[in-house]
């Protein structure tokens, strides 16, 4: 099932602060991420835009499936 997207949406990326590894990249509705807390104290959120979310998941696809538009 999906989650919605409108304008309450958030777009984000959690980093690994001693790897510098990239552990998720995914949104949700402003209210459940709020109530979130880190469970570890090395893991970094950063809110991204939309444009920004949409063009990391379309490079992800291309780099592991191949898939030009």
């Amino acid at each position: 099932m999906s989650k919605p997207q409108d304008k309450e949406t958030r777009y984000y990326i959690d980093l690994d602060l001693r790897s510098g590894r990239i552990l998720l990249w995914d949104y949700d509705q402003r209210e459940v991420l709020v109530q979130e807390k880190p469970t570890e104290p090395f893991r970094h959120r950063i809110y991204i835009s939309k444009g920004q979310y949409n063009k990391l998941v379309k490079k992800h696809f291309e780099v592991n499936y191949g898939g030009a538009n």
